[in-house]
């Protein structure tokens, strides 16, 4: 034993062990430093990156703000011009008469109406304000007044009505709501085919039921569609795509705030898009009285009274 403990490989040998295991000891500390550094780094950079991207999130949302604040102003002004304008034309048509020029008024009246409803289209993606206050009118008078407010009036045909009125709050949005839908599927449908609009009775209320014969959607512009008019609302009018396509974004928002329903989830009989604006009993009353008429687009006749634009503050 005593000849074993004296033997120098044996101490050689114990040496070099013990040398081992200190650098494994060393290298297990150095690397248990080395994976606390690394998981630091990590923890800070990913810290700096949520820190960014809530700083580019927040820029965005001021920057949207901004933006809406200054079109909401500007559109503010716009609708107040469009609706001093469509007074001086009421009048002018008022004085005419039958006369020759009565035509001309009537094609300005049609184009100015077409300007008022982008501006105010614009105002509602900016929490802005419609900028008109109307009077309670027959559905009929409602369905009338979106036809007038698009391009392609002629090309739209109201099929049935109901004895029913809508009453005075709601009058103005199922109007431009209506008017964005028929512009749509006047736009997307072919220049020869006609949009037929019927209005139904329905255990919920009323449905305006809007047929096209375009070219339809694809799941994709169907699914983004609904999501627009029933769970999602756009978020900022950079989010309307360039071009911008305000109609299903403007849907949506006066669809929740004044409790109608619109949707487009189904096709119409000719192949096309089948819209639907469901207006619940609480936004229906009585047919109101029928007041004098004057000629409106295409020379059919409509109440005049109830879509005559009413200066308010914004």
């Amino acid at each position: 034993m005593t000849h074993s403990l004296q033997n120098p490989i044996l101490w050689a040998l114990l040496v070099v062990l013990l040398g081992a295991i200190a650098v494994i000891v060393l290298q297990r500390r150095a690397a248990a430093s080395a994976r606390q550094d690394s998981d630091a780094l990590r923890a800070h950079y990913a810290a700096l990156e949520s820190d960014f991207s809530q700083s580019v999130e927040a820029a965005h949302v001021r920057a949207d703000e901004e933006t809406k604040t200054v079109l909401k102003s500007a559109m503010r002004t716009l609708q107040g011009l469009a609706a001093e304008q469509q007074l001086v034309i009421s009048r002018l048509q008022n004085k005419y008469g039958d006369s020759v020029i009565l035509e001309d008024l009537l094609e300005i009246d049609h184009t100015n109406s077409q300007f008022g409803r982008r501006a105010q289209s614009i105002a509602v993606l900016c929490d802005g304000w419609l900028g008109r206050q109307r009077e309670v009118a027959s559905i009929y008078d409602v369905v009338r007044s979106a036809q007038g407010r698009i391009r392609h009036f002629r090309r739209v045909e109201i099929l049935s009505q109901v004895n029913y009125g809508i009453t005075s709050r709601a009058v103005e949005p199922v109007a431009l709501v209506l008017a964005e839908l028929l512009d749509n599927a006047t736009s997307y449908s072919s220049p020869d085919t006609m949009v037929e609009i019927n209005i139904r009775t329905v255990p919920k209320g009323i449905c305006i039921v809007v047929d096209d014969a375009g070219i339809g959607m694809n799941d994709e512009e169907r699914s983004r569609a609904d999501k627009l008019l029933s769970t999602e609302r756009v978020s900022g009018v950079s989010s309307l795509g360039n071009p911008p396509q305000f109609g299903f974004a403007v849907a949506g928002v006066l669809s929740e705030r004044f409790g109608f329903e619109a949707s487009v989830d189904s096709s119409s009989p000719y192949g096309g898009v089948r819209a639907v604006l469901l207006l619940p009993h609480e936004l229906l009353t009585a047919m109101p009285e029928q007041r004098p008429t004057e000629a409106g687009p295409g020379g059919a006749e409509t109440a005049r009274n109830p879509f005559e634009a009413a200066p308010v503050a914004a």
